[in-house]
């Protein structure tokens, strides 16, 4: 085998699982994380991130010795790049740049332990050119080597890129059974690449070039995001005409080519709510409708504060003895999505925060997949206290815990997600 030692920089939502799943068949895995806890907490075979599956795994390939944790890279022959690339600070109602410096840092850490024969793939979400970036700065950083961008197939470091495309949840299962989208800055890194992937992955490994593999993932995201924004406008519009819109989506959905998907209270994670930004700062002038979308999706969590303000209001006007003060509001879900522990981008989180903000009276918050959240001026409850000391509920998101609710003590409710449809 080309690759007897793969290290993956980054154990969060992705490269745990992705390290766990190299380390499954047997080949040695160093993970790196500047997270002291999360190493630590690695380390003991345990984990750090709700999902199923992974903690079976990671605890075998620790116990094994095929998968081992660290601050600071070690030499390998396969360097894999996970790490986050968030927004750069902007004013409002800019359009947000995408801040790369996680990956720079990750250039920064492995290019001391570079050798000749090595492979680097960055599997980031990133803008289009960032895999020709992390070539120039990993060539700026080791002009001893020689890379593709400078000399195609006879760089002694192939590169390439090689987004994930999994879904929280089922990332365990999806890692290894989806296609992947392989885009070499060169047919050598591409050919080395699909090598390396096919350890496991027994969906088909795609080859294209490094900008299109960029592309991809971005288009995947915003294509999502877009048909979201029209099922959240579509709420609101409902809303305004007195429709349920959970029933009239359910009618239109059995027309044979129509498949609307389910409005919420906004799109949160760090793929669908980030990604058609990397393509609207790129492009502003031609993404016209991913832009619109993204505004569409970013506004509902306020049209959902407002809709929480109208039913203080109602509740006050039932029950002019009390005070606004009086009024116990409980939010159901923080995460971003159903099932996992994930509060990146989530708007469930920002509503509740905001709720916070503007309501004197008491917040209970539910969250069935985290223990204690620290530093924040709600409650967090189990769902039968709520249920038992709400005034008003605000459903958030789907958990399948609280599908089948008894919420009829509970006679004001905003319900973002048809839990109760």
């Amino acid at each position: 085998m080309s690759f007897e030692i793969i290290s993956v920089i980054g154990l969060g939502y992705i490269g745990l699982p992705t390290a766990a799943m190299f380390a499954s068949r047997k080949v040695k895995v160093i993970g790196v994380d500047v997270n002291q806890y999360a190493v630590d907490t690695i380390n003991q075979g345990k984990i750090h991130i709700v999902e199923p599956e992974l903690d079976m795994l990671v605890h075998a390939a620790v116990n094994e010795g095929y998968l081992k944790a660290v601050t600071t890279p070690e030499p390998a022959d396969a360097f894999l790049i996970a790490v986050p690339t968030p927004f750069l600070p902007c004013a409002e109602g800019a359009i947000p740049a995408p801040d790369l410096s996680y990956i720079k840092s990750a250039c920064r850490g492995i290019a001391p332990v570079l050798k000749k024969g090595d492979l680097v793939i960055l599997e980031s979400t990133s803008p289009v050119g960032a895999t020709e970036q992390v070539a120039q700065w990993l060539a700026d950083a080791r002009p001893d080597l020689t890379f593709p961008h400078k000399v195609g197939d006879a760089a002694q470091v192939n590169i390439a890129h090689c987004p994930e495309r999994v879904l929280p949840g089922h990332v365990v299962r999806e890692l290894v059974q989806n296609d992947r989208v392989i885009g070499g800055m060169s047919a050598k890194c591409s050919e080395r690449s699909v090598e390396l992937y096919k350890i496991f992955v027994e969906g088909d490994c795609i080859i294209t070039n490094a900008r299109t593999a960029e592309m991809a993932k971005l288009t995947e995201n915003s294509s999502r995001d877009v048909q979201i924004a029209f099922a959240n406008e579509l709420s609101m519009i409902c809303d305004k005409l007195d429709i349920n819109v959970w029933e009239l989506i359910s009618l239109a959905n059995r027309h044979p080519r129509v498949n609307i998907l389910q409005p919420g209270p906004g799109v949160g994670g760090h793929c669908i709510a980030v990604d058609p930004w990397f393509i609207v700062s790129k492009t502003p002038s031609e993404a016209k409708l991913i832009h619109t979308a993204r505004i569409v999706n970013d506004s509902k969590p306020d049209w959902v504060v407002d809709k929480v303000k109208l039913a203080i209001a109602d509740f006050l006007q039932s029950n002019p003895n009390k005070t606004a003060k009086d009024v116990t509001i409980a939010c159901f879900g923080l995460a971003f999505k159903a099932d996992i522990d994930d509060l990146r981008e989530s708007p469930a989180m920002s509503i509740t925060r905001r709720i916070c903000s503007l309501h004197n009276g008491r917040i209970l918050a539910v969250e069935p997949n985290i223990k204690e959240m620290k530093e924040e001026f709600f409650e967090l409850v189990t769902a039968e206290q709520a249920k038992n000391d709400a005034d008003i509920a605000v459903l958030l998101v789907e958990h399948k815990s609280f599908k089948g609710l008894d919420l009829s003590k509970i006679k004001f409710v905003v319900d973002t997600k048809g839990i109760l449809r």
